[in-house]
């Protein structure tokens, strides 16, 4: 089916392009969004006539989509999720989830308006494009975590917070424990090796008295009996 554009679609055309689409998605999309008018004679006449107003409130429809975009453009939302220790979601974010996060942070944005080629099912952090207008959008991050303090790391780190992380933060600390562990250890067998010199030192020094004064008994012994 051909149709006349009434303004630019991405990858189909400019505003006033007549372009061969299929029926469905002429019928299901671009006519009931007033997006396309048949190219019918009547309805190319019909643009002519119009066009110049149509380009006049496109590009006020532009410039409105354009002051929206350097307001919108680097904001973050944050999507609270249950998820497993791996960082999958137990469910989606979809884009109908992000455009109500968008438009309770200011924004009114709908659905039809996030693009969002496939679901998110894991936490971490997601540019997602707002389109505005036909020519404009803005990229959003989306903030995926299972609470808000999670969500603070995210957004620090730029990295996923899962049970996983945690194992690995704490595998280091463990580490360092048992390192702990065997100077201890090292350091008990070093004190013990000292207490047993002293020992072996001080029982030596009893036994070179013992001898000195067994040595000089007898020789006492032998001046008193001459």
């Amino acid at each position: 089916m051909e149709v006349i554009l009434l303004e630019r679609i991405e990858k189909l055309g400019q505003m006033g392009d007549v372009v061969s689409v299929k029926p469905g998605y002429a019928r299901n999309f671009l006519l009931p969004q007033h997006k396309a008018l048949r190219a019918t004679e009547a309805n190319r006449n019909h643009f002519e006539v119009e066009r110049a107003q149509l380009e006049a409130v496109n590009l006020e429809r532009r410039g409105e989509a354009e002051t929206v975009a350097e307001k919108l453009a680097g904001l973050s939302v944050v999507l609270v999720r249950q998820a497993g220790e791996s960082g999958q979601l137990y469910g989606s974010v979809n884009a109908r989830d992000i455009a109500e996060a968008i438009t309770e942070a200011g924004f009114t944005v709908s659905r039809q308006q996030i693009d969002l080629a496939q679901p998110i099912k894991t936490l971490g952090l997601f540019d997602v494009n707002a389109i505005l207008h036909p020519e404009v959008s803005a990229a959003v991050v989306v903030n995926v975590a299972r609470s808000e303090e999670e969500a603070k790391v995210q957004s620090q780190t730029g990295k996923a917070v899962t049970g996983m992380d945690e194992e690995e933060d704490q595998a280091p600390e463990t580490e360092e424990v048992f390192e702990n562990l065997e100077d201890a250890a090292a350091a008990d067998m070093a004190a013990d090796e000292l207490v047993a010199e002293a020992e072996a030192e001080a029982e030596a020094a009893e036994r070179a008295a013992a001898a000195t004064e067994k040595a000089a008994a007898e020789e006492d012994a032998e001046k008193s009996g001459d």
